[in-house]
């Protein structure tokens, strides 16, 4: 009986010792307690970050991209990553959203703004060869549906398609030019 009493005494500091740590710690307390059941601490999404998102080129996984939102572009930062593929890949949607505009300017060349489902971010996507058919202003967009196609519109480089995509965050007027740019690099996963 002491021993059991030992053993559930022991499983229960570890126990809470876990959850003052946190999961990360979790595995060398758990090998010393094996006896003791192990509850899972659930961490609350913070509201105000971005949604998760997937890498916005078709068949671009993460692994192959690098950070380039600091990077230096003329006299200011980049404020958004480049992923290179060939001219004409697909481009597509990396969350759930609506299309909020469609523009061509001189330095994006054909952009699509879309915003997320709740309207805090929008996602912007530059330098496309061309739309998805039928693409079309307050058209509803799910994560990985195509939007556009990989080109060299506005600025880029001819001899260098790439997606220019951005993340901003939306100022409470939600726009977009008065926003505030979040790196999506960390943010993006290759599922």
């Amino acid at each position: 009986m002491k021993t059991v009493s030992l053993l559930l005494g022991v499983g229960v500091i570890c126990l809470l010792a876990w959850v003052a740590a946190g999961p990360s710690h979790a595995a060398p307390i758990a090998a010393t307690a094996t006896s003791a059941p192990v509850v899972p601490v659930m961490r609350m999404r913070d509201p105000d970050a971005p949604r998760p998102m997937i890498v916005p080129v078709a068949g671009v996984a993460r692994s192959a991209m690098r950070d380039t939102f600091d990077e230096g572009r003329g006299t200011h930062r980049h404020e958004a990553i480049d992923i290179l593929a060939p001219r004409g890949t697909p481009v597509i949607a990396a969350d759930d959203g609506v299309v909020q505009k469609l523009f061509t300017s001189v330095a994006g060349g054909l952009t699509v703004y879309e915003f997320d489902p709740d309207q805090r971010y929008c996602y912007y996507y530059a330098h496309l060869d061309r739309y998805a058919a039928g693409l079309h202003e307050g058209q509803p967009l799910r994560r990985g549906e195509i939007l556009g196609y990989v080109g060299t519109s506005g600025n880029a480089s001819k001899d260098t398609p790439h997606l220019h995509f951005a993340l901003i965050r939306l100022d409470p007027d939600r726009r977009w030019w008065k926003g505030t740019y979040v790196n999506p690099y960390p943010l993006l996963s290759s599922e």
